[in-house]
C-alpha cells in the first residue's frame, strides 16, 4: 500500500492542485445551493450546459480551475470567500 499520490505517480504540486480544484468544486455546490439554484439555471447563467455544471461539481479533470473561479464569481462570490474555500 501507499498514498494516492504514490499510486498515481503524482508530484506534490499535482496533488495540491487536485485538492485545490476539489475545494473549488465543493464551494461551487455550496454557493449554488445557498442561492437556491439548480444546475440547469446555473448553466444558463454561465452560458453552458447542465452536464458541464455537473462535471464542475464532481471535480472532473476536464474542468479548469479558471472556470470554477469564474463560475463562483458569477454567482456572487468574492475574493475572500473563494480564498476561504481553498485555504
Amino acid at each position: 500500500m501507499g498514498t494516492v499520490e504514490e499510486f498515481f505517480g503524482l508530484s506534490t504540486e499535482e496533488s495540491e492542485y487536485i485538492k485545490l480544484k476539489l475545494a473549488l468544486s465543493e464551494a461551487l455546490i455550496e454557493r449554488r445551493k445557498k442561492i437556491n439554484l439548480t444546475q440547469a439555471p446555473l448553466a444558463k447563467m454561465l452560458k453552458s450546459s447542465q452536464s458541464r455544471v455537473a462535471k464542475m461539481e464532481k471535480g472532473d479533470p476536464t474542468v479548469s480551475g479558471d472556470l470554477l473561479v469564474k463560475s463562483l464569481l458569477a454567482m456572487g462570490a468574492d475574493k475572500k470567500s473563494i480564498a476561504g474555500a481553498i485555504a
